[in-house]
């Protein structure tokens, strides 16, 4: 009979594993994340329209967002009405059961709607993992108004296979 565990001695998410774990989970790995401090791209977005401040994040005179930076995502095209972002998943965005979590693919679908959304609905339509190769986001507002906008992303893996589509509803904001 094994000896019963104490709930303060059980390896717990985002602690250190126990020095006994089995040989079987391998070498742990570790992931270094660099960001910025944001106060630079708030000062400089102010007074800018959304597509002004997209623009200038993809222009590189912005740092861009720490979470854009932890989830290796960034913007490769902005237009009215459109943006496109890429993203390529690492391991250390895999849950439980060996696929890249939801919340990756539901992040990278907000970002393309809008980034100041209301609310967002996301359809999983295929399992992504490493080997579905760098994800592709395209958002395009459907329905513009003066406070609220309607949005829809599309996002598609490596081989150009739709994985998940979303709706948001965005808030407008206007420049300060």
């Amino acid at each position: 009979m094994s000896k019963p565990t104490r709930p303060d001695q059980r390896a717990q998410p985002g602690r250190a594993a126990r020095a006994d774990r089995p040989k079987a989970w391998g070498a742990p790995r570790s992931k270094v994340v660099t960001w910025y401090d944001q106060a630079a791209t708030v000062a400089g977005g102010t007074g800018l329209s959304g597509l002004q401040f997209m623009q200038a994040l993809l222009d590189g005179e912005f740092p861009p967002p720490p979470i854009a930076l932890l989830l290796n995502m960034r913007p490769t095209k902005v237009d009215r009405g459109l943006a496109i972002f890429e993203c390529t998943p690492d391991e250390s965005v895999y849950n439980p059961i060996g696929l890249v979590h939801g919340g990756l693919v539901c992040t990278l679908a907000d970002s393309v709607a809008g980034c100041a959304s209301i609310d967002i609905t996301v359809n999983y339509l295929r399992p992504v993992t490493l080997a579905s190769g760098t994800l592709i986001a395209t958002g395009r507002v459907t329905k513009p108004g003066r406070r609220v906008a309607l949005a829809t992303a599309e996002v598609t893996d490596g081989a150009g296979r739709l994985v998940a589509t979303a709706t948001s509803n965005c808030l407008i904001l206007s420049p300060a």
